[in-house]
């Protein structure tokens, strides 16, 4: 017995060849699917997958998207030979077939390499030593706080992290608290602040029985005879600068509203009169975290909070045998010691940074530095989290939230950029939480959001949907151009979004990306994120062939049968899932 079995496209033979024996069906590139025997040719349901082999004296052809039409040799053949007589024809219009798909994959692979190569010199440009725009103004400030990191952890072990988090709280107006055991060098970090920026410094220590005058300075006799409540208040805390307040949390009623009052409105009542206060920061440190409700309000005052814990097993043979070591153990032995003593520091220098640059940092950085939405989604999404999902729950005040986001700005500004990327949330471990343990629930958090899916199944979604419009506009010239809108779209979207993944692999590799990020820190994110990286780089550059092979095609006008070999895939999903009216006119019948 001979078998016949053929390819149908628009009622024209593209594929004829003979078998002999029980008989074997043929796969191929096309749309139409049709079996006979006994000299008639049946359409054939469709099925969704597979080719089914053909028997002797039966014809058994099963709908595949590449159709095969299989009929007995003999009275039928002659019928079907009748339909095109000239095999040569179908040779022709096969080689012409071929060299138009090989055409359109050449000019598919030298557009998207050239959009690749394209987008990643973009990204190398934009990255241009400071993350990819040129704040202006910000490169002096860039180098000055470089070297204040470097003054502030001179002769400390283990207080890079410490040191950072300071200058952030300061840059950007807030206070910080340090919670941790006695003898860690808490108070010598708020005393280099000081000597850092020049500016007047204020240190306390409290305990149950403080008095306000402690703080805020003694009344005036002079002005009690005058039936005046009038402090002297040079000296003390309301004309400081930056101020160190150890045991922050025994501050009684009679200390705390004023104290709330100085560190977030920056005012002080003195008397009848209401005064402005210089303070940049306060730091305050405790061995331990408030107990009573009536402490929540000035715990919700320190935006970052950090525990400082003792120096590590590793480093404890550099503290007590190095040069470093053995100033940080003399600054703790006589606390106040000045830098200057340490060889590193001479107090006739002027200030790395100013006054000036603290109060007009944060300014600026509102002003210049934009919040993407993703950003955004990320900050919320993490306060729902903490509130709903964690257990206890962990409050997030309206307030912290809004000034964490100016926080990531000032983060972004003095990192020379005009934009805060997801990765600048990392900082969030530090500011969101209410207990220390919940830090580490944070940061767990949060590389799980910078490593979830990116929106790369939408534009999957949305690709296949162009796809369908696109085989169904096929003859419909008008309605293709509309089509080839969309993929432009869609194109430029994965452009940008390659650009993104590239220029953050380009400002990890120059190592300047966030300088409030520690080096160990960001090795540490390095390892989790690298491999998330390199997958998501993979998946849109895999998606953005896909698309840019569906606009080279709509372009050069693709006939159905080059468009199934060029996206099979995408394809056969339509075919499988496109109802038949829709694919009948595609010579699917």
């Amino acid at each position: 017995m001979h078998r016949i079995s053929c390819i149908v496209h628009d009622q024209s033979l593209l594929f004829c060849s003979t078998s002999s024996g029980g008989g074997q069906a043929y796969s191929s590139s096309a749309t139409g699917l049709w079996s006979g025997s006994s000299g008639s040719l049946v359409p054939q349901q469709k099925h969704s997958t597979g080719i089914r082999k053909c028997c002797s004296g039966k014809s058994l052809a099963s709908h595949h998207s590449r159709g095969v039409l299989s009929v007995s040799k003999g009275q039928t053949g002659s019928r079907l030979c009748a339909a095109d007589k000239d095999s040569s024809s179908y040779a022709q219009r096969e080689t012409d077939l071929n060299m138009k798909l090989d055409s359109l994959k050449a000019e598919t692979k030298s557009s998207f390499a050239e959009t690749v190569e394209r987008v990643k010199a973009m990204a190398q440009k934009e990255q241009g030593g400071s993350e990819g725009t040129d704040v202006s103004g910000t490169a002096s400030l860039q180098a000055r706080l470089s070297v204040a990191i470097e003054e502030l952890t001179s002769g400390l072990i283990e207080r890079d992290t410490e040191v950072r988090l300071l200058l952030l709280a300061a840059l950007s107006q807030e206070h910080v608290l340090y919670l941790g055991p006695p003898g860690t060098a808490k108070s010598e970090l708020g005393r280099r602040l000081s000597k850092l920026c020049g500016g007047s410094y204020f240190e306390r220590l409290l305990t149950r029985f403080s008095v306000p005058e402690e703080l805020f300075g003694p009344l005036s006799m002079r002005a009690l005879e005058n039936d005046e409540y009038v402090r002297q208040v040079d000296g003390y805390l309301p004309t400081a600068d930056v101020a160190f307040v150890d045991e922050i949390f025994k501050a009684n009623s009679a200390i705390l509203n004023t104290l709330l009052t100085i560190l977030n409105e920056r005012l002080f009542d003195n008397g009848s009169r209401r005064t402005r206060v210089p303070l940049l920061c306060l730091v305050g440190a405790s061995n331990e975290l408030p107990e009573s409700e009536e402490l929540d309000a000035l715990y919700d005052r320190f935006l970052i909070r950090r525990q400082v814990g003792q120096v590590s097993p590793a480093g404890l043979m550099d503290m007590l045998t190095t040069r470093k070591g053995k100033w940080q153990t003399n600054s703790l032995r006589h606390p106040g010691v000045s830098m200057s003593d340490s060889g590193d520091w001479e107090d006739g220098d002027a200030p790395l940074l100013t006054v000036e640059d603290f109060e007009t940092t944060r300014q600026r950085a509102e002003e210049e530095v934009h919040v993407p939405a993703e950003v955004l989604n990320i900050v919320a999404d993490l306060r729902q989290y903490l509130q709903d999902k964690c257990e206890p729950p962990v409050y997030v005040s309206d307030r912290r939230l809004v000034k964490s986001v100016a926080l990531l700005q000032v983060a972004a500004f003095s990192s020379g950029r005009t934009y805060v990327t997801p990765k600048d949330c990392m900082l969030l471990q530090h500011v969101l939480w209410q207990k220390p343990e919940e830090s580490e629930k944070i940061y767990e958090w949060l590389l799980q959001a910078l490593t979830q899916d990116d929106g790369m199944q939408q534009m999957q979604y949305l690709l296949s949907g162009m796809f369908g419009r696109a085989c169904k506009s096929l003859n419909k010239p008008d309605q293709v151009a509309g089509v080839v809108d969309e993929v432009k779209q869609l194109r430029q979207t994965l452009e940008d979004k390659l650009m993104d993944i590239y220029k953050k692999q380009f400002g990890r590799e120059s190592g300047n990306e966030n300088v409030w990020i520690s080096p160990e820190e960001v090795d540490a994110l390095d390892t989790a994120l690298s491999p998330k990286m390199d997958k998501t780089r993979d998946e849109v550059e895999r998606l953005l062939y896909e698309v840019v092979t569906l606009e080279v095609a709509l372009s050069q006008s693709t006939e159905p049968v080059v468009l199934a070999e060029l996206m099979p895939r995408h394809w056969s999903d339509f075919v499988r899932n496109a109802p038949l009216e829709q694919v009948q006119p595609l010579g699917l019948k």
